[in-house]
């Protein structure tokens, strides 16, 4: 049992071991122990660039720096790349690497920061093949200088057109591409870094300029970068040791080459003497030195093709490639911008403009104000005019009949109404109103806009247009006057009519009524006189069978009796009207008389 568990033990251990292995396999890191610095403390020279103008020779005037116009082949590949192993003229060492040849620097070459954009402006370190595969680089290996302890980039950077770091003119050896594609090697001045009329589009620093127009230049850059305030011998050592070295120049027919071989400090590799002498053995005519022992890197299709001299950790028994700032990236062409500014597509590293487009970046259009005038705007589709206008120029109104943005809407004005280009509001003539000119001026109105007022004797309507009152109407406007007068003359009469009814004095009765009881009326009256007619004849024949019997039978009355009732006579005579007449007939009579009985 004692045996079967120190087998699991021990299976334990092993598994344990493996996967501690698998661990640290992919963490180990750079040691970063083979430093090959130009400065003992900082970075740079401290004088200024007027000391640079001042000491070089005087074959070159005043100008620090050199200039040559980039190959611009379009062909393919767009680099070449190839490996050397080669002895070292004078000495028993053989070197190993790296000498590429780029055909169209300005489209396919790039100075990449560590990482990525914005790599220098957070201290960011990364290995080259890390950074190389990121931008796309077809070769690529390590450029600029960098502080070891804070990562911090230095010297001058422009990455594709931006401006990473300005060193604030300190005077070190510079590599750059103008946007015009020249190529620029030497000392700059922060003028020269800063300039906007022809700004750099890629620009990195280096230390010692090694090839000058053909011409082996470091004696004269020991004079131009070495700081006076430091010892001059850690600069010196700094270009005669033996070591790991980059460095990036040109040809005569302006293609850019970058050099690489591999070393370790003071054990092999080249000095920058043997470096500038193998450079311009291959016929480069200016070249910069970069950063090189440790951080010397080349990498090939994002694999790392060179052989690191840091140390690992935490197993030293590897060599690791160091964590490195710039790198000088060759990858296919690309357009600038990447996406044409919106109005073409990259083709191989140029832009195909889109129609209406022109440039090498696709930004400018063909047609440019004031191309269009006033009225109009430039576009990728040439000028688009103003509502109301057209032309090329956008010069010309719309067409009579015709308004809006391009002058494709129809006018709907009638009665010779005119349309206003823009809007298409109609512009009526004179008799006619409404929205399209459809109506007639009402009656009592004429002129323009029907805004005047008909001077006809009798209120009576004139002409719609001039105004005139002995315009004869005809058509349809006649048949509504004809109407109009017809209505009017029946409402005149209705209102007549009433007026009349409204005036008469309305009976209480109706007319039968008033002829039936006028009948009855008459009938009683009838009556009522034969009626009184036959009293009457009925009295008179008894008041005359009265009078005659009195006459003939009568009889002595005494004349007292007859003054009594004389008396009593006068006073009922008074009271029926008759009066002294009666009596006086009494008086006057001699006798009474009776009829016998």
């Amino acid at each position: 049992m004692a045996t079967v568990s120190e087998k699991c033990q021990l299976v334990w251990l092993l598994l344990w071991l493996w996967v501690w292995l698998s661990d640290t396999k992919n963490t180990r890191v750079s040691l970063d122990d083979d430093l090959l610095l130009p400065y003992a403390r900082g970075h740079g020279p401290s004088h200024s660039h007027r000391h640079v103008r001042d000491c070089q020779p005087v074959v070159h005037g005043n100008v620090t720096y050199e200039t040559w116009p980039s190959s611009n082949h379009t062909g393919l590949p767009v680099a070449e790349s190839s490996v050397f192993v080669s002895d070292v003229p004078g000495s028993s060492r053989w070197v190993y690497g790296h000498m590429t040849v780029v055909h169209d620097p300005l489209r396919t070459v790039s100075v990449s920061e560590p990482g990525g954009p914005g790599g220098c402006g957070i201290n960011h370190r990364a290995p080259a093949e890390e950074t190389a595969e990121a931008a796309g680089c077809l070769y690529a290996q390590n450029a600029g200088f960098f502080n070891t302890k804070k990562g911090q980039c230095l010297g001058n950077v422009v990455s594709d057109g931006r401006l990473v770091r300005d060193s604030g003119g300190v005077q070190n050896a510079q590599f750059g591409i103008r946007r015009d594609g020249t190529l620029v090697f030497g000392y700059l001045s922060q003028d020269d870094v800063l300039e906007r009329s022809n700004p750099f589009v890629q620009l990195v620093s280096g230390v010692v300029w090694l090839l000058r127009n053909g011409q082996i230049y470091i004696n004269q850059s020991l004079e131009a970068e070495c700081d006076k305030t430091q010892e001059t011998g850690v600069f010196r050592h700094f270009v005669d040791v033996v070591s790991g070295r980059t460095a990036v120049g040109h040809d005569a027919e302006g293609k850019v080459i970058l050099f690489h071989i591999d070393g370790q400090t003071e054990q092999r590799g080249m000095n920058l003497w043997e470096v500038a002498e193998f450079l311009k053995k291959y016929g480069v005519v200016n070249a910069i030195n970069l950063d090189g022992g440790g951080s010397s890197t080349y990498v090939r299709n994002g694999s790392l093709a060179s052989y690191p001299s840091d140390h690992c950790v935490p197993d030293s028994r590897w060599r690791c490639a160091r964590p490195v700032s710039t790198i000088l990236c060759v990858h296919q062409r690309r357009c600038r911008p990447a996406d044409c500014s919106g109005n073409g597509d990259c083709v191989d590293g140029r832009c195909r403009c889109q129609e209406g487009w022109q440039g090498a970046a696709c930004d400018t259009l063909r047609c440019r104000p004031p191309a269009c005038g006033t009225h109009g705007v430039c576009t990728a589709n040439g000028c688009v005019c103003d509502a109301g206008w057209r032309g090329e120029n956008c010069s010309q109104e719309c067409m009579p009949g015709f308004y809006g943005d391009g002058c494709n809407q129809t006018c709907a004005c009638v009665n010779g109404g005119s349309c206003e280009p823009v809007h298409g509001r109609c512009s009526c003539p004179p008799g006619f109103h409404g929205n399209s000119c459809e109506q007639v001026c009402p009656l009592g109105f004429y002129g323009r806009s029907c805004a005047e007022e008909c001077q006809c004797d009798g209120q009576c309507p004139c002409d719609p247009v001039t105004g005139n009152c002995t315009a004869s109407f005809q058509g349809e406007v006649n048949y509504t006057l004809h109407r109009a007068g017809h209505c009017l003359a029946n409402q005149m009469f209705t209102v007549w009519r009433q007026e009349e009814e409204t005036h008469r004095v309305e009976p209480h009765l109706a007319e039968r009524s008033w002829l039936i009881l006028t009948v009855t009326l008459a009938c009683l009256l009838a009556l009522s006189v034969a009626a009184h007619l036959l009293r009457a004849c009925r009295g008179w024949r008894a008041a005359a069978a009265a009078h005659f019997s009195e006459r003939r039978d009568y009889s002595y009355v005494p004349l007292s009796d007859i003054n009594g009732d004389a008396g009593a006579d006068a006073q009922r005579s008074r009271r029926s009207g008759k009066g002294d007449f009666e009596r006086d007939d009494s008086d006057s009579q001699d006798e009474i008389w009776s009829p016998a009985r």
